[in-house]
């Protein structure tokens, strides 16, 4: 049985679920012969009417539920489950799309039925000893309220430059590491955590 204090919480989109690669695949499918490609991904400007079709694509919900799956973050699931944590899903849900929220939902179920799903505008507010996740801006959030906390980070381009004490960046070749940082976080006292 698995110890209550020994929570993961696991991001979906840009960890598990490649949000990404799926809108950059049909953001290219509505570009037009002329129009120069557009790389999509957190943190990059672009035009309104680029905005405007990636809000079409995401309003459609069932775009949510065929998210393909990303090899890094199931790594990292994979070493939870071996070593019998209490994972959670925890993924932001977005302000302007409630549609999303319940099509996310269906894609957990689809991907990783046995996990719970929380889903919500602040990750901070949610406990774990581990957290997993591909965004700086979520991380440290999460990480105000748990200084102590491990963050496991999948690599991705718009988090290559981001660097903080206990946040290992996994980009495939560091499962040792991972692995050693997660069995030590397991062994901490929940009231080490805070």
């Amino acid at each position: 049985m698995n110890d209550n204090s020994n929570i993961s919480l696991v991001d979906m989109d840009g960890t598990i679920a490649d949000y990404d690669g799926a809108m950059q695949r049909d953001m290219d499918e509505l570009a037009s012969p002329e129009e120069a490609k557009e790389e999509i991904g957190y943190g990059k400007p672009h035009p309104p009417h680029i905005w405007a079709r990636m809000k079409l694509i995401k309003e459609r919900g069932e775009w949510w539920e065929t998210l393909p799956k990303l090899k890094l973050g199931f790594d990292v699931l994979d070493i939870l489950r071996e070593l019998e944590f209490n994972i959670s899903i925890l993924t932001q849900g977005p302000k302007e799309n409630p549609i999303a929220w319940s099509h996310k939902v269906a894609w957990c179920m689809k991907n990783v039925p046995d996990l719970d799903i929380t889903i919500t505008r602040n990750k901070g507010l949610v406990y774990g000893k581990i957290l997993v996740d591909d965004y700086p801006e979520y991380i440290m959030q999460w990480i105000q309220y748990r200084p102590r906390g491990l963050v496991i980070m999948p690599a991705q381009n718009w988090n290559k430059n981001f660097a903080y004490k206990n946040v290992i960046r996994y980009d495939g070749t560091n499962l040792p590491e991972v692995r050693t940082a997660i069995k030590q976080a397991k062994k901490r006292q929940p009231s080490e955590d805070l």
